[in-house]
């Protein structure tokens, strides 16, 4: 692909230097659709980044669009606060029919805001309340969030030292194969738990991600999931599901958390759950957890209603029929993971391992500057990935739900040629 240098100029003297993506990427998008994405000057460029997971329908999918349209050409509420409106009436009792009832999960649905950090927080001030402690368990490379109660709970140092205060009242722990399978799952956090010398306050409750996105792509297996929610119950601490990337179908099933069979006390949501790209987030809860008193937890922003809009379209179109866009997603997994394979076994002495469940996927090489070359050469290609880990040493690949098996076929194949021609 032949790119004419982009005007870049109002970005690089007006914006701030805390810009990321856009560094990478260094062009400038004028429309998108579907797995596709638009420069101004025409180039078009494939997605397997989906908005860091705020797109797995795809941009601009039609259906969404459809609703968000007819919506605002009827003047429907766009500003609610929490006020009853005709929109989250129709959004509740979608997700009710669609996703909590034919999985008989229990949850009050709580709107914290429209941000993924603040659904983390609520969770964590709800958790706090409900027990009346202050230290929070989370697990090496976590991330939770920017704002300081989320980023007490997030691993990476770089994203911590912004805070610029002590994060205080979140401990680390081991987060699954942490030590290569040498260590018995939860060794270390049950004795400290039960040790009166460990200098371990009591948890009020342990949050974790069932696949560490930003993290470098870490699965957890469904069995250590369920020995971190048997230890939980038995100790008294409430379990958090951070689901805000991984959930809304990205592993597969609606929440992440189902493969494992268990049914966390909390569970946050964002991204995806508006299906359009616009802001919004919940936070789930058993109903004995709401002791919250009114305007408590509060918000400006919680009442988004055109995001509402779309959000029931999008349970409407995708999940309404039950299992169908599981099963879809399991079988794009399935052809990323042989193109995985075929890389591995082409570059077997520069790959370190592959990683991943449904339509997120890493690929970690012993060069830990290999994938950022990688996602460049993609991108100079024509494909748009990044890197995650705390290193940013793995290539990550995150598409749409809806991309077709074409379009993944042609990501994956950019994707080998960037990777041998990066050697």
């Amino acid at each position: 692909m032949t790119i004419t240098q982009p005007d870049l100029s109002v970005f690089e003297t007006l914006e701030s230097e805390v810009r990321s993506y856009c560094r990478g990427w260094p062009t400038v998008f004028d429309r998108a659709h579907g797995s596709r994405m638009y420069d101004e000057d025409g180039h078009e460029y494939l997605d397997f980044f989906a908005g860091a997971g705020s797109l797995n329908y795809g941009h601009n999918n039609a259906v969404l669009k459809r609703a968000l349209i007819d919506y605002l050409e009827r003047d429907g509420v766009t500003h609610g606060l929490d006020m009853s409106t005709t929109a989250k009436r129709a959004f509740l009792e979608s997700f009710q029919n669609y996703v909590l009832r034919p999985r008989d999960l229990p949850y009050k649905v709580m709107f914290p805001g429209p941000t993924g950090t603040n659904a983390v927080e609520s969770a964590l001030k709800l958790a706090r309340k409900v027990k009346g402690r202050e230290s929070v368990v989370s697990f090496t490379n976590a991330f939770h969030g920017m704002s300081l109660g989320s980023l007490a709970v997030t691993g990476n140092a770089f994203k911590r030292a912004g805070a610029g205060v002590p994060l205080v009242h979140g401990t680390p722990m081991p987060f699954d194969n942490y030590f290569d399978g040498q260590v018995p799952d939860f060794l270390w956090f049950e004795r400290i738990l039960e040790d009166q010398g460990s200098g371990l306050n009591k948890p009020a409750a342990v949050i974790v991600e069932t696949v560490q996105g930003e993290g470098g792509i870490n699965v957890a297996r469904p069995e250590w999931l369920r020995a971190l929610a048997d230890l939980c119950e038995r100790q008294d601490m409430l379990l958090i599901v951070d689901d805000i990337q991984m959930g809304c179908g990205r592993t597969g099933a609606f929440f992440s958390f189902e493969e494992a069979g268990i049914t966390p006390d909390v569970v946050t949501v964002s991204k995806s759950i508006s299906g359009y790209g616009l802001p919004m987030a919940l936070t789930l809860f058993k109903p004995e957890l709401d002791v919250w008193e009114p305007g408590e937890h509060n918000g400006t922003f919680r009442g988004n209603n055109p995001a509402f809009v779309t959000a029931t379209a999008a349970l409407e179109a995708y999940w309404a029929d039950g299992s169908a866009m599981e099963k879809q997603t399991r079988r794009r997994g399935e052809q990323v993971e042989q193109a995985m394979t075929a890389i591995t076994e082409e570059n077997l002495a520069d790959v370190k391992e592959y990683r991943g469940r449904g339509l997120v996927w890493g690929l970690e090489f012993h060069d830990k500057e290999r994938a950022g070359r990688v996602a460049k050469r993609a991108f100079e290609l024509g494909l748009l990935i990044e890197t995650s880990g705390p290193e940013s040493e793995v290539v990550k690949l995150l598409p749409a739900l809806t991309i077709t098996p074409d379009e993944l076929d042609e990501g994956l194949t950019v994707l080998a040629r960037a990777v041998r021609e990066t050697a």
